[in-house]
């Protein structure tokens, strides 16, 4: 039996009214880049949006990013080739680098996901030209890739990295999957497929209605149940 999906215009005119008005709710909301924006950015910046969202997962967001100087100089502004060519002795010392966080398996992904990239730049061309032509209908084809090709990329880490660099995704935020939730739209575990599929076929119902982008959708789910 398929889900019955609350009406788009009625979710948003909660979250307008839980935020001001529709004007506020407005100048909160994201804008996603375009496919050509999105394939313009470098690898090397999204190994470095990964990475910072790797380390900000359990500890504080601040002091990840009052350190990041000091990661991109320790790892060559995170230069994808640079990154492959680092010895094994290497990647030790700068897990010890006091400049930065010292955690050796949060600095083993900047290799893991360097690799990641290079091998989907082969393919298509850049890490960045993958990203952007990805369909957004199957955005959690994007996140099965991260988690499975990538490294501590599962859960929301893949998702928020792709959100903060522009690509059109919806997150599984506490808010939006405890809607999801209430609604009896999502019924097993947040990471399950089953749940990731229920959720994109509901996205993509309300993309369809209201034609904004996933992450708008996300965004005012969010802001539909929350002040």
């Amino acid at each position: 039996m398929s889900p019955k999906y609350e009406s788009f215009d009625d979710i948003y005119q909660r979250a307008a009214d839980r935020h001001q008005g529709p004007s506020m709710l407005e100048s909160m909301l994201a804008t996603p880049l375009t496919e050509d924006e999105l394939s313009q950015i470098g690898d090397d910046r999204w190994l470095a949006a990964m990475t910072q969202k790797i380390f900000q997962s359990g500890i504080s967001w601040q002091v990840v990013r009052n350190k990041w100087p000091n990661f991109e100089t320790a790892f060559f502004g995170f230069d994808i080739e640079k990154m492959l060519l680092i010895s094994d002795e290497m990647w030790e010392e700068k897990a010890k680098d006091a400049s930065i966080i010292r955690n050796f398996g949060k600095v083993m992904t900047i290799r893991k996901n360097a690799l990641m990239m290079h091998e989907a730049s082969i393919k298509h061309g850049s890490f960045a030209k993958m990203v952007a032509t990805w369909p957004s209908k199957d955005i959690i084809g994007l996140w099965a890739y991260l988690k499975k090709e990538g490294k501590r990329l599962g859960g929301n880490t893949g998702p928020y990295s792709l959100r903060v660099m522009g690509k059109d995704t919806f997150i599984l935020s506490r808010d939006v999957e405890g809607y999801l939730r209430n609604r009896e739209i999502i019924t097993t575990g947040r990471d399950t497929q089953s749940a990731w599929r229920a959720a994109q076929d509901a996205f993509n119902h309300w993309h369809k209605e209201s034609q904004r982008p996933l992450s708008q959708i996300s965004q005012i789910i969010a802001f539909s149940v929350n002040h």
